[in-house]
């Protein structure tokens, strides 16, 4: 015979179970790595240092979610601060570290999107191989 004790001891310690799962998904490599190169290549596009982070540096989902919105807004003054000729005039300068053929802001910023779906559709590809499909997240939802 249990106790309620007994069985409210294993269901504190099974949801303690579940906080340790939802913080290890908050640092799926994938997720880290979408905003840490978006960050990296704003700054890079404004020759601004840039040391990179990793996962242990966002260690839960609340810390995700505040490191994402910093970037987004981030991301979202820069561009505010472009006129649209700056935005598409070709980079004259090489930002430290890159490779390839010198693009516009809105070249590199265009990029970055498309880094970023091509990762969540990583993601998504994993949730659906574990029987769990993501929620629509396409630009155009239905």
């Amino acid at each position: 015979m249990f106790s309620k004790s007994g069985i409210t001891e294993l269901h504190n310690a099974t949801h303690e179970s579940v906080d340790i799962l939802l913080e290890h998904v908050a640092t799926v490599p994938q997720l880290v790595h979408i905003l840490t190169v978006e960050e990296g290549w704003v700054h890079d596009l404004q020759s601004k240092p840039f040391d990179g982070w990793f996962e242990e540096d966002c260690p839960t989902i609340d810390a995700l979610r505040s490191a994402k919105e910093r970037i987004r807004m981030e991301t979202r003054a820069y561009i505010a601060g472009l006129s649209e000729a700056q935005l598409n005039t070709t980079l004259r300068d090489r930002p430290e570290g890159w490779s390839g053929d010198l693009r516009s802001p809105a070249f590199i910023l265009l990029h970055v999107i498309t880094h970023t779906f091509h990762h969540k559709g990583q993601v998504v590809a994993m949730l659906r191989t574990l029987g769990q499909p993501a929620p629509d997240t396409d630009l155009q939802r239905g």
